[in-house]
């Protein structure tokens, strides 16, 4: 699904907000499947730019025999300097992408029946990861260029890549004598006892 730019937003440019941010709405979709005991599933279909006209409610998008489409608007997706490491780890996969934390409600509140609610909206892989470790529905939608680029551009400022220390093995450290001066070895072969005549 096309759509519109992203509303980027960052200290640098709009000095209202206190990190680099982007408003976005997420949209899930229920799709009716060919099973007998779960006739449908819930997915996330897409992550759209926030638009003021959305309102501040989910709401109904599409409704057929084979498809539900809802949007919930209003999730803002935050960069954080002590997480740099987890977009670095992002954008430099093949297919940079937002993840999406989502719940089926408990009791049904927006509809006849529960439906799936997005929970929260991340760029991280290390948020995406401590989801998954902790049982959560997570999915994931392809980030576009201009998303990607903005984390990139977050990250060469932010993220310093550590070089792994190679710790040195204990056989190249030098030798010392039980007097602590350096030791000497040779590797010349000594023949043993006298001489050979």
């Amino acid at each position: 699904m096309a759509h519109p730019g992203f509303l980027l937003q960052s200290p640098e440019t709009d000095p209202a907000v206190r990190r680099p941010c982007v408003a976005v709405a997420v949209v899930m979709r229920r799709e009716r499947i060919d099973n007998r005991w779960q006739p449908w599933r819930w997915s996330l279909a897409d992550i759209v730019p926030h638009e003021d006209g959305f309102g501040t409610q989910p709401r109904l998008l599409l409704k057929d025999e084979q498809e539900e489409r809802w949007l919930h608007p209003g999730f803002k997706v935050e960069l954080f300097t002590d997480d740099a490491e987890g977009y670095y780890l992002n954008v430099t996969t093949p297919q940079p992408c937002f993840w999406v934390v989502w719940r089926m409600e408990e009791e049904a509140a927006l509809a006849d029946e529960p439906i799936a609610v997005p929970q929260t909206v991340t760029l991280s892989y290390h948020d995406a990861g401590r989801w998954l470790d902790a049982q959560e529905t997570v999915e994931q939608v392809a980030a576009p260029r201009d998303v990607v680029e903005w984390v990139q551009a977050f990250v060469d400022a932010h993220y310093v890549l550590e070089a792994k220390r190679r710790q040195r093995p204990q056989s190249f450290k030098p030798l010392q004598d039980r007097f602590g001066n350096p030791a000497r070895v040779s590797t010349d072969k000594k023949s043993g006892g006298g001489s050979h005549g």
